[in-house]
């Protein structure tokens, strides 16, 4: 019986002491485990408790103002608002039934929120824009009902706004929203998600300057995600206002003016500086359309044939008689002429069994008079003598073949030489006398860009520096060519003469300081003709250079450009009272 109790009481200590060790054990680990908590990933824990706590409320950077040489507003920014879900917070069953409450809150289509949703769709987990510009009252129906609504969320952005619609647009350029691929690889210089940047023009050579930096408040929120206290402030820094030469009324002057033509371009730029004051190009484009998005139509529409994003400035086409100023220089630069020297014309010129025709007969005449009536007999025979090593010198010597140095890098073209060197690489093919004849005229392989042109004229103007354009005043380079003074002064008086007796007596007007320029008519067969003119004035002291271009147009440079030109100077000359010498 004793032994019997003894070891029942035995029994009762090991299971005390196992049941003591069990709870030993037990305390152990949660101790261990709360020692791993506190001291080992303390303070990754602390981190998740803040991020539930406390809220980053990011605020837009105001992107800066373009504006014209006088302070008018070329681009700016308007705030809008957009609806858009979190889809890590709203699963596949979820969506139909967020959707159909967002539907009939805001008004707008099913359809479209599946759509969006659709096309946003991302393996990162950013959120998705499902509607943009919403009403003031889409905005305040939302926030009532704002926390029953899990996953969806109304955000104000800062959108680019072109308050003249597509004036000026292939200058300017446009923005739209940064692309994951572009976010990667811009994060780490301060952009996000949420960012739009600039993509052509203006807008993307000085996006640096323009975009700002990112500000944010950070916030306490209680467990209903309502504020509590704010944390930190840290405004956001706008971007920096940007002033453009651009002259507002000549650029409104240089696109009404390309209303007469499908297809072209205009330049006015400052003979002396460099500047322009006027860039236009035909077909153009409204840059709003890529604040919002354009639609499918809108995108197909920029991509047509006649293609609306290109800047026909910048595009090469050929010179045709504009060229006939380069042929003059090479003739007068190289010895083999003078500048009193005469060249038989008549109606037509052949040579190894080819002829071609001319649109009158003036006998022996000079090289003023020769660019005055723009005889191409006279420059079939100065071409055929000079050949192209002179041709050609003379061409890149005036910017030919190579780019202009404008800020739009992206756009600026070399245009085409198609010299000797050329013809033997490209068409495997050996030089001819033809080739010298044909060139001379500007219809050879030459393609030259209006904005080459304009430089061109320019130095004509200015007494022989090359300039290097530009959009925003800086200290760019001029480049003296060195040419002959009696080289000038045949160009000046020959260019002066094709207004007063030539191709170009429509620029002849009173109401005008005197006029001095060139017409030519290039011709695209099957296509209808290009017209060009470009010119300066005043002829004696010249303030403006203007080159107007009608692509496939028809017509010729004197009744096609011309009159572009015209109405340029008539608005400039009328704003700044330019004296008429």
């Amino acid at each position: 019986m004793f032994s019997s109790a003894l070891h029942r009481r035995t029994g009762a200590r090991r299971q005390s002491l196992g049941l003591m060790l069990v709870v030993a054990v037990f305390a152990g680990a949660m101790l261990a485990r709360l020692a791993v908590l506190q001291l080992v990933q303390g303070a990754h824990y602390r981190d998740l408790s803040d991020e539930n706590r406390i809220r980053l409320m990011a605020r837009n950077p105001i992107r800066g103002r373009l504006l014209d040489r006088h302070g008018q507003v070329l681009a700016t920014s308007r705030l809008t608002y957009s609806l858009y879900i979190q889809p890590r917070q709203v699963s596949a069953q979820q969506w139909p039934g967020l959707r159909d409450r967002l539907a009939a809150l805001l008004s707008i289509p099913v359809s479209d929120l599946d759509r969006r949703r659709q096309e946003g769709a991302n393996a990162e987990g950013f959120r998705i824009v499902l509607a943009s510009r919403l009403k003031p009252e889409q905005v305040l129906r939302f926030r009532e009902q704002a926390s029953s609504l899990k996953g969806a969320e109304v955000d104000s952005d800062v959108l680019r706004s072109y308050p003249n619609g597509s004036l000026a647009a292939h200058v300017l350029g446009y923005t739209s929203g940064i692309t994951e691929e572009e976010y990667a690889q811009l994060e780490a210089k301060g952009y996000r998600i949420r960012d739009r940047v600039g993509r052509s023009g203006v807008e993307k050579v000085y996006e640096s300057i323009l975009r700002g930096e990112w500000g944010g408040q950070q916030v306490e929120v209680n467990a209903s995600g309502q504020v509590q206290r704010i944390l930190g402030d840290k405004p956001a820094k706008p971007g920096k206002d940007l002033r453009l030469t651009l002259d507002l009324e000549l650029q409104r002057t240089a696109e009404k003016a390309l209303n007469g033509v499908r297809k072209g371009a205009i330049v006015a730029m400052d003979p002396q500086s460099g500047a322009i004051l006027a860039l236009a190009s035909r077909p153009t484009f409204d840059p709003n359309l890529f604040s919002d998005g354009p639609t499918t139509q809108q995108w197909s529409d920029l991509n047509r044939p006649d293609a609306p994003l290109l800047n026909r400035a910048f595009r090469g086409f050929p010179p045709a008689s504009t060229f006939k100023i380069v042929t003059t220089i090479a003739a007068l630069e190289s010895g083999l002429f003078q500048p009193d020297s005469k060249v038989l014309t008549t109606n037509s010129f052949c040579y190894a069994g080819l002829c071609y025709g001319d649109h009158g007969a003036h006998g022996m005449i000079g090289f003023p008079l020769a660019l005055a009536v723009s005889s191409n007999t006279f420059y079939y025979r100065v071409g055929l003598r000079l050949g192209p090593e002179h041709l050609f010198a003379a061409a890149r010597r005036m910017g030919y073949g190579q780019s202009s140095g404008i800020e739009l890098v992206d756009e600026d073209s070399p245009g085409l030489m198609g010299d000797r060197a050329w013809k033997k690489e490209v068409l495997a093919e050996p030089w001819t006398p033809v080739d010298s004849i044909t060139s001379a005229i500007g219809q050879g392989a030459l393609q030259v860009t209006p904005m080459q042109m304009a430089r061109l004229y320019a130095a004509v103007a200015n007494g022989g520096w090359l300039v290097t354009p530009h959009l925003v005043e800086r200290p760019t380079k001029r480049t003296w060519i060195g040419l002959k003074p009696s080289t000038l002064a045949v160009l000046r008086r020959g260019l002066r003469m094709v207004v007063t007796e030539g191709t170009a007596r429509l620029l002849n007007e009173p109401q005008l300081p005197a006029v001095a320029g060139k017409t030519g008519t290039g011709e695209d067969p099957p296509r209808p003709d290009h017209a060009w003119f470009g010119g300066y004035a005043p002829a004696g002291k010249p303030t403006l250079v203007i080159v107007a271009f009608g692509e496939n147009s028809g017509g010729y440079g004197g009744t096609v450009a011309a009159p572009m030109v015209k109405a340029l100077m008539t608005t400039w000359f009328r704003a700044n009272r330019t004296s008429k010498t």
